[in-house]
């Protein structure tokens, strides 16, 4: 587990990383499902692909932008060439942040690799376990768009040629694709979410997930119910109901909150799941608390976008090349959502559009088929715009 020596303030209390971690691994693993079997031990020792990630490599620049409403984003750094293709990854969640990896999706002798914490998401400032409030100022799908532009022009690039997004990720390059289609010429999308109704209310509401992993699901209702005087009514608003603990004054309701949500999400987000790794994520205040407070929030709010939206606006992208890779077991974002992008830029003529489901892969960006399918669409990518 990672280790932190700042202490952590949550309105008036105080609770240091060491107690928080500690009160995470004993607590907060009460709602989380237990992992199905894996025999062939493919989490340590995972299907060997022909595509793998580049190499870490040290970045050249980093710092942070004042983009208004007290926000300041972290572009964590810019990396690989100078001069190369212009490449920027917009990271999931919201609020789940980027780390060094995310840079290695990119060749880093073709392409110049921007990658940077989105608002009050990890380094960002403020983060949402420091500043709950204030991290949910302006925070919002298009105030996170005109920040991706500030970016781009704050580093003086002309143009993108690559915007790289997954999961919540894919929702942003697709929001920030139609309202700059200029700024860019190329997309890469991994585990496509449209945020359609039946998306959201498959994955938080309606139990659509019960169908492949019956006890995340349960777990999932189960803390609601355990901490709720009224689960009859709370029942037909999960959403809400997470969103009245996250809010919570008591510190304790709001950790617990925000591990028992993350903890379901992370349980039903890679075909073979490690329970270290879900564990590290709970005992993590400054991944754990953006994660799930953004996520519930955007949820909520329809991912502040109209019904229909990003379906409705592939006529100003479909100039655009478009690369899009979605797991076969992908159960948290469906493979429809993928195949309705698809076949809505082939309708509207967009001549550069593949899709690629990924047999045998999840949902994350650490499946070694995912990890393949994108890292081969950027080298191709790279081979056209170079």
């Amino acid at each position: 587990m990672r280790v932190f020596d700042r202490v952590l303030l949550f309105g008036s209390s105080i609770l240091t990383a060491e107690s928080f971690a500690a009160m995470t691994s004993s607590e907060s693993l009460n709602y989380v499902s237990k992992p199905a079997s894996d025999a062939a031990s493919q989490v340590g020792s995972p299907v060997k692909y022909p595509v793998e990630l580049y190499p870490d490599i040290d970045a050249y620049e980093e710092g942070m932008l004042d983009v208004g409403d007290g926000h300041k984003l972290a572009y964590d750094d810019v990396s690989g060439n100078p001069t190369g293709i212009p490449a920027v990854f917009l990271h999931g969640g919201p609020g789940g942040g980027v780390s060094p990896r995310s840079r290695r999706f990119f060749d880093p002798k073709k392409y110049k690799i921007v990658i940077f914490d989105q608002r009050g998401s990890g380094k960002s400032s403020p983060n949402a376990s420091d500043d709950l409030e204030g991290s949910l100022v302006g925070n919002n799908t298009p105030e996170l768009v005109a920040d991706i532009d500030k970016l781009r022009r704050h580093l003086k690039i002309d143009k993108w040629g690559v915007v790289l997004g997954g999961s919540w990720g894919s929702t942003l390059a697709l929001a920030y694709a139609q309202a700059y289609p200029n700024d860019m010429k190329a997309l890469i999308l991994r585990g496509v979410f449209l945020f359609g109704n039946d998306e959201v209310d498959y994955l938080f509401t309606n139990g659509g997930t019960y169908g492949q992993s019956p006890a995340a699901w349960e777990s999932y209702c189960k803390y609601i119910e355990d901490s709720s005087d009224d689960w009859e009514r709370e029942k037909k608003n999960l959403l809400g109901a997470y969103w009245e603990r996250l809010n919570s004054k008591d510190l304790s309701v709001r950790n617990a909150a925000a591990s028992a949500f993350v903890g379901y999400e992370l349980s039903i987000s890679k075909t073979y799941i490690d329970s270290a790794f879900i564990e590290e994520c709970l005992a993590t205040p400054s991944l754990l608390i953006p994660f799930a407070v953004m996520e519930v929030q955007y949820m909520r709010n329809n991912g502040f976008m109209h019904r229909g939206q990003l379906l409705e606006n592939v006529d100003k992208i479909s100039h655009l090349k478009v690369a899009i890779c979605h797991g076969r077991a992908d159960y948290v974002c469906q493979p429809q959502a993928a195949w309705r992008l698809y076949k809505a830029l082939q309708k509207e003529g967009c001549k550069d559009v593949n899709l690629e489901i990924v047999a045998g892969a999840g949902h994350s960006d650490s499946e070694p088929g995912l990890v393949d399918a994108m890292v081969r669409a950027s080298d191709k990518f790279a081979a056209e715009l170079s």
